[in-house]
Formats: structure tokens, C-alpha cells, sequence
């Protein structure tokens, strides 16, 4: 299974003055395998630590940091003598041992010659608990389910992403119904490893639900085991609401609707934990789309949306049925899968804030407003050919931005002021 992520781990392995580097990322989005196979392809030598319930390590970092007494404790774990040179030192589920996460620290300063590689699912909740961690030591990679690119390659279809990567609309036009349904088949399974493999070996709809249900269950089981139970109750009543409130035309995320009467300050803490965790993204409006947004963000209007696509239409119930009928799949829940989709995509594109912009009145509103560093861009999602562009035609008499996109179902076109992006090409804006 190919992973855009993996040329990110090339490039850190290959420069000069590298720090030892930590992905970021929920449970399940294939951090263990990305690491281990990385590990394999460029190194002789691997070594992999799994500090969950390895009180032999726990012991190790328990004692004193200094870096000839840990790789002395590493080599005796191994079995071998630690090559610095081709062997890579996996240090896996790091929350669960917080000294060893302060050794990152020494490692950087005393011994940078050592190739390490972290990961942790519940890095930023174990932060919050006290933990010391390496300011300024580290590097850090976010990981995500796979992209759609990432997907269609993992069911053989590389030479229609590359046509895309390549922007050859013209030619992706001609192939039209094959990225259509590729998209229905996205929008159904999603991106989460153990998903994705499934169904490339066997195509069945049923076992997809079956392992997204296991998944959900699990991040369920997550919060009972990491979360203070206090918070839990709050936690899964804020995590069940999202799929309603991404069903509602206005997807601004409102409290109300997780419980008749619930206040913010209530669910500060729940929606905290579940963002720290990765398990959703939270998209904050701007009351104005100048650089940088973030000066403009309104701290108290956002939208939440999960993760994966697949395991909201897995919450939603969308039937496997809606696949064969039409594109009435992309309007399904008020275009909320179409939605959830584009900014699955917008967030694994790097160094890009994603925002959303309305009016004052709220008669009007742009799905998503990003920001590259060099421009303001506004997207208007639709989850059909319906060209009709109100809001953003009121948003550029407004702001006058230099460029414009449109997401839709209809073909890359270029107009004056508006580019119409296919949305199987959302990947390509940058």
C-alpha cells in the first residue's frame, strides 16, 4: 500500500541536521506500518520498541537519560550492537513512557548521529497531563487516513492519479465514470488502512462495515480507558452528534444539538480530548479572509468533521444500495459526506490553514477559505453539476480575491475569476 508519506520520511532521513521525528496521528491511521516499512526499504538494521506494557523499557527510562547508558539499555533489548549509520530506532506508542519522550532532548543534543522515529496516538493527551516534553528537539509528521489519490492507487488505478498530478484535465475527462465511481467506492470504504486492504483483496461491502464498526468501537473504548471519567459521558454525547450536525444545511457546529440546553464551557474539555486525539478536525470561521486568517478567526463559530469519510457514512448508516444509484451519493446528508470529503483532502495537503468564512447575517457562506502563505483562496463545495455560485459571487464582490475555485461534480473549466475543479482533483490545489 503506497503512502505519500513515505517520500516525507526519505526526505527527513536525508538531510543534514535531521531531529528526531514524531507522527502524529489517530489510532489506526497506519503510523506502525508506515514506520516499520520505512525501516525496511532504507535501512540495513531496524530496531522497533513498543513502549505499551514493556516495563522492561519503562525500567530503562526510569533511570538516568544519558544517551551511552540508554543505547547500552537499547543493544541489550535488541540483541546486537546499534549500527548508527543504516539502523533506524522505532519508538513506538512513546506516550505511554514519558521519560523516553524526554530523552528525544538528549538524544538531539548529545547524540543527533542516532536515526529515530516516534509515533504516538495519544501524544497530545498525555501532554496535557504533565508531560515534559522536548521543545524545539523534535520534528513532527502528520499522518491521515489515506487520501483519495492514496486510495485509488491502492486498488491499481496509478495512472489515474498521476493523469491528475500531472493536471491533464483534458485527458482525466475522457475517464470520467471511472473516477466517479472511484469516488462512490471512497466515499463508502474511506480511508483507514485496514479498510482499504480489505476491500482491494475482496471487494466486499459487508466486511468493510464490519471493521469500520470494530474501529468505531475501539476509539469508543478509548475514551472510557484515557479519558477522565467525568468527561466520558460528555465525550461519546459530542462524538454521536457530529453526523447530525454536519446533516443540518448550516454545518456550524452548535452545542444545542448535543444535548437540549448544553453550553460550551460544558464541553470544552470532550472536544478537546477528541481533537487532540485526532479524531476530528475542527474548521473555525473567519470574519475576514485577509493573511494571515488566523489574525481573523472567530474563536467561538467553527464546524467539527471526523476523521475518515468512510467511518461517518459507517455512523450515518448510508447503505451500500446508494452506491449504484446515480451521483444521489454526493447529496446524500445535505451534501455533508461531499463536504467531509473535500476537507479530508484539504488536510492532507501541507502547510495550508483551512477556515471558513460567512457573512455577518449569515446569509452567506464559503465552505472552506485556505490560506498558502502567499494567498486568500475561497471554495465553494457542491455535491452535484449545480453550477450556481451565490455566495461565492456575493464573497467576491466583497473581498475581489485574484482566484476563486468551485468544487463539483462538473469538468475542470477556467473561467475569468473561477476555476471549476473536479471533485475527484481536490488533491491538486496547493
Amino acid at each position: 500500500m503506497y503512502r505519500i508519506a513515505m517520500q516525507q520520511l526519505i526526505n527527513w532521513k536525508n538531510k543534514k541536521n535531521r531531529k528526531p521525528l514524531i507522527i502524529r496521528g489517530a489510532r489506526q491511521v497506519g503510523k506502525t506500518w508506515l514506520m516499520k516499512e520505512f525501516g525496511k526499504e532504507n535501512y540495513s538494521k531496524v530496531v522497533y520498541i513498543n513502549f505499551d506494557n514493556n516495563e522492561r523499557m519503562k525500567n530503562l527510562f526510569d533511570g538516568s537519560l544519558e544517551i551511552e547508558r540508554i543505547v547500552t539499555g537499547i543493544e541489550l533489548y535488541a540483541g546486537h550492537k546499534i549500527d548508527v549509520d543504516n539502523t533506524l530506532l522505532i519508538f513506538d506508542e512513546i506516550q505511554e513512557v514519558p521519560k523516553a519522550l524526554t530523552s528525544l532532548k538528549y538524544f538531539n543534543e548529545d547524540a543527533p548521529h542516532y536515526q529515530i522515529v516516534c509515533a504516538g496516538s495519544l501524544l497530545d493527551v498525555a501532554l496535557h497531563n504533565g508531560t515534559s516534553f522536548p521543545v524545539g528537539k523534535v520534528e513532527f509528521m502528520d499522518l491521515y487516513p489515506l487520501s483519495f489519490f492514496e486510495f485509488t492507487m491502492a486498488l491499481g488505478k496509478t495512472p489515474h492519479v498521476t493523469l491528475l498530478q500531472n493536471k491533464d484535465f483534458e485527458m482525466a475527462s475522457a475517464f470520467k465514470q471511472d473516477y466517479i465511481d472511484l469516488l462512490k467506492y471512497y466515499y463508502y470504504v474511506g480511508g483507514m488502512p485496514e479498510v482499504v486492504m480489505s476491500f482491494t483483496e475482496n471487494k466486499d461491502f459487508n466486511e468493510v462495515r464490519e471493521i469500520q464498526q470494530g474501529i468505531l468501537s475501539a476509539y469508543e473504548q478509548d475514551f472510557s480507558k484515557h479519558a477522565p471519567n467525568e468527561t466520558v459521558p460528555r465525550i461519546r454525547m459530542l462524538w454521536n452528534s457530529i453526523p447530525g450536525q454536519l446533516a443540518k444545511e448550516n454545518k456550524k457546529f452548535i452545542y444545542g444539538l448535543v444535548k437540549e440546553g448544553a453550553r460550551a464551557k460544558e464541553y470544552e474539555l470532550a472536544l478537546l480530548w477528541l481533537t487532540d486525539c485526532g479524531l476530528v478536525h475542527k474548521i473555525h470561521r473567519v470574519k475576514a479572509p485577509s493573511l494571515p486568517l488566523s489574525a481573523y478567526e472567530d474563536l467561538k463559530a467553527f464546524k467539527l468533521f471526523l476523521l475518515d469519510i468512510g467511518l461517518l457514512s459507517c455512523m450515518t448508516g448510508l447503505r451500500q444500495e446508494t452506491l449504484l444509484d446515480g451521483n444521489n451519493l454526493f447529496k446524500e446528508f445535505k451534501g455533508a459526506l461531499t463536504e467531509q470529503y473535500v476537507l479530508q483532502q484539504l488536510e492532507t495537503i501541507k502547510n495550508l490553514n483551512i477556515y471558513y468564512w460567512t457573512n455577518d447575517r449569515g446569509t452567506a457562506e464559503i465552505d472552506f477559505v485556505i490560506d498558502n502563505g502567499h494567498d486568500v483562496i475561497p471554495i465553494e463545495v457542491k455535491a452535484e453539476q449545480n453550477l450556481q455560485a451565490k455566495s461565492l459571487k456575493s464573497y467576491r464582490e466583497k473581498f475581489h480575491p485574484q482566484l476563486s475555485l468551485r468544487v463539483s461534480m462538473a469538468d475542470y473549466k477556467e473561467e475569468e475569476w473561477l476555476i471549476n475543479l473536479p471533485l475527484y482533483a481536490v488533491e491538486t490545489i496547493s
